[in-house]
């Protein structure tokens, strides 16, 4: 038989977890940070305050939006619902970049790798047409550009300002008699 110091064996236990832990800890701060720079760049295309990228429900909230997706389901992970969020950002995913001229084959890399995706439609080559989405039978979106109501998402200093038109010269005056 062996003979094992208890002590020792709970502290190479607790110094293995805590290292773990650690690292996980640091690639959930890398994963958020790098989402948070893909959504500010696909929200700030889409007419979107950027900030936003940077909450985290809200962030949902507003992507499910985004896709014409009610906003109240981005809250379901919180009741263990996690899957129907999923599917639902899915669904708006595709919705999404139809206003892209993406295939529905794109959504697999929204569906793995969701900051690729909104890195790309982010894009400064990308373009953004909200009619698209309407024009395929869909409902608009809900937040930024084409949607129907504006939102509370929506960046005023963001949206198209068109000039005002330029008024017309006042008709000369008829001459006294």
């Amino acid at each position: 038989m062996y003979e094992t110091d208890g002590g020792a064996l709970i502290a190479a236990f607790v110094t293995t977890y805590l290292v773990i832990l650690g690292f996980a800890f640091l690639f959930g701060v890398a994963v958020y940070v790098v989402n948070g720079f893909a959504f500010m760049s696909l929200y700030r295309k889409v007419g979107v305050k950027p900030w936003i990228a940077w909450v985290p429900y809200y962030n949902t909230w507003v992507w499910l939006k985004l896709g014409g997706q009610p906003g109240w389901l981005a809250l379901l992970p919180l009741a263990g619902l996690s899957i129907v969020t999923l599917v639902f950002l899915a669904i708006g995913m595709v919705r999404t970049q139809i206003a892209f001229r993406r295939d529905a084959v794109f959504v697999l890399l929204g569906i793995f790798l969701p900051f690729v995706w909104a890195f790309m439609l982010g894009a400064r080559d990308s373009v953004y047409e909200p009619w698209r989405i309407t024009a395929a039978g869909y409902p608009p979106p809900g937040v930024g550009y084409g949607s129907v109501v504006p939102d509370y998402a929506t960046a005023p200093e963001a949206l198209p300002v068109f000039p005002a038109p330029p008024t017309p010269p006042a008709p000369p005056t008829p001459p006294a008699a």
